[in-house]
């Protein structure tokens, strides 16, 4: 738990709160915390779960009901701590003791402290209740439990170990760290390398969330001018130095537009570009998911990415996501929070979401304060064609001065950037089986052979230009562009 959740903890004792609700999957941690807490409200901190009741004693076992009864009988000043809540709150008659209590817990200065994953609090509840989340350990907490387990580490190495490992649970840290030691006998460079190879594994293991490695920065995209020059302003706004001049951290985009016009690779290309880790979030797999509620995924999805923070967390499609919670009947509580923790963030997590369909879009999330700025990728223009197609033939070991690229950005109009990207292939796979090198008529030809998504997709296509064009900012300011837009 950090300082300042502990503060709130505290807080919320002296405010006069006699539940709290701490959700947490760290019990360890918690409970020492909690110890912590207690001593500075100078009362005794005891523990219940319904297996053995309260502390060594075990009285109370068996059920919240016998729990609260034992609880009752106790009247020294103290913090009574129910574990595994979570399933433990759909007892009538003990919700109805509990509520019996909230007097006489407060006349005896006590409180008690539900902990658990989740807690879904009954309504009977709703306004007895202070709830607490335990983040994950940020670095200072990391840097004193692995500066207990390798006494004498290097600083500067101690310091990349506890970068590297942000994200993880406090358990979990020690153990990769100490698995990393074993493995590059001791704490140095090579053990950092493995400590972020097994946090890559651990977050594998978190539902709906990847880490990403971005290959390339903004200069791996083609066109989007005005997109870049927004973002490159905001570099240096995540600084001290911007918050001392009055900036307000950036909260994140929203790009929309057509398909394969270089959304995702712009969200991919931020991360790389402000040299922040990159965390994919899956917002239909977090409703799809049958192993834990949509409310938990995103919940700890959140707070590994403020964890990990700054960061920059990538939601794709997500206008699929609200489709898939459309069915669920808790969709509007958990977007609800979800949409809560956009306006309302206060780690440095810069969220960059893309959308294909408007139409499926809340307004909700449209409003300022969940993000920045709202940018309308469209079909490249003519000169946005001729980089991109430069860009993929220097990717793949050719100069584009060799192919009269600007005629072949003509040729191609109404492609998408993902089909130059397709053209280039389709030309080079030719120009292989054929046993040659590249020529031009290849990058010709595979262009007459490509059938735009807009040929397909064109009504959609304009009813997005329509309603981007008083809604949102164009990604590119190239008069041609601005033209094709008008004309469209």
């Amino acid at each position: 738990m950090t300082r300042s959740s502990a503060q709130e903890l505290q807080l919320a004792l002296q405010a006069g709160w006699r539940v709290i609700a701490l959700e947490t999957v760290e019990e360890k941690r918690a409970l020492v915390a909690l110890e912590a807490v207690a001593q500075a409200c100078d009362c005794e901190l005891v523990v219940w779960s319904v297996a053995s009741g309260l502390d060594a004693s075990g009285s109370g076992a068996g059920s919240l009901d016998e729990g609260l009864r034992a609880i009752s009988a106790h009247t020294s000043p103290a913090i009574f701590v129910l574990l595994d809540a979570q399933r433990l709150l759909d007892e009538a008659i003990a919700l109805r003791r509990l509520r019996d209590l909230l007097d006489l817990l407060a006349e005896r200065k006590q409180a008690i402290v539900l902990t658990g994953p989740l807690l879904e609090l009954p309504p009977e509840l709703g306004g007895e209740v202070a709830r607490l989340t335990l983040p994950r350990p940020r670095g200072k907490e990391l840097a004193g439990l692995f500066r207990q387990a390798v006494p004498d580490a290097c600083p500067d190495v101690l310091d990349a170990a506890v970068k590297a490992a942000l994200g993880l649970t406090a358990t979990e840290a020690v153990r990769v760290l100490r698995r990393a030691c074993a493995l590059a006998d001791g704490l140095n460079n090579a053990a950092v390398t493995e400590i972020v190879r097994e946090k890559r594994q651990a977050l594998r293991r978190a539902q709906a969330l990847d880490f990403h490695e971005p290959e390339s920065g903004l200069e791996g995209i083609g066109g989007l001018g005005e997109l870049k020059r927004w973002l490159v302003k905001r570099r240096r706004a995540f600084s001290e130095e911007a918050r001392a001049f009055g900036l307000p951290t950036p909260r994140g985009l929203l790009l929309l537009g057509v398909q394969g016009c270089g959304k995702s690779l712009s969200a991919k290309a931020v991360a790389r570009e402000w040299q922040f880790p990159l965390l994919r979030l899956d917002l239909a797999a977090a409703f799809g998911g049958a192993s834990q509620s949509p409310e938990a995924t995103i919940r700890e999805a959140t707070a590994v990415a403020e964890s990990i923070a700054p960061a920059v967390l990538w939601i794709d499609e997500i206008e699929k996501g609200f489709a898939a919670a459309a069915a669920g009947s808790a969709s509007g509580r958990v977007f609800g929070s979800f949409l809560t923790w956009l306006a309302e963030k206060e780690a440095p997590v810069f969220v960059v979401a893309t959308a294909n369909d408007v139409a499926s879009l809340p307004p909700e999330l449209l409003r300022r304060g969940r993000f920045d700025e709202l940018f309308f990728v469209d079909l490249p223009s003519e000169s946005e064609r001729a980089e991109i197609l430069a860009i993929h033939l220097r990717a793949r070991g050719r100069d584009p001065l060799h192919f009269a690229v600007p005629e072949l950005a003509a040729q191609a109009a109404r492609l998408s950037g993902a089909e130059l990207e397709q053209v280039v292939s389709a030309a080079l796979y030719h120009a292989f089986g054929a046993g040659r090198e590249l020529e031009y008529n290849d990058l010709a030809n595979a262009i007459n052979d490509t059938v735009p998504l807009y040929e397909t997709y064109e009504e959609r296509i304009k009813e997005l230009r329509d309603w981007a064009r008083s809604r949102a900012r164009p990604a590119s300011l190239d008069a041609r562009a601005a033209n094709l837009f008008d004309k469209a």
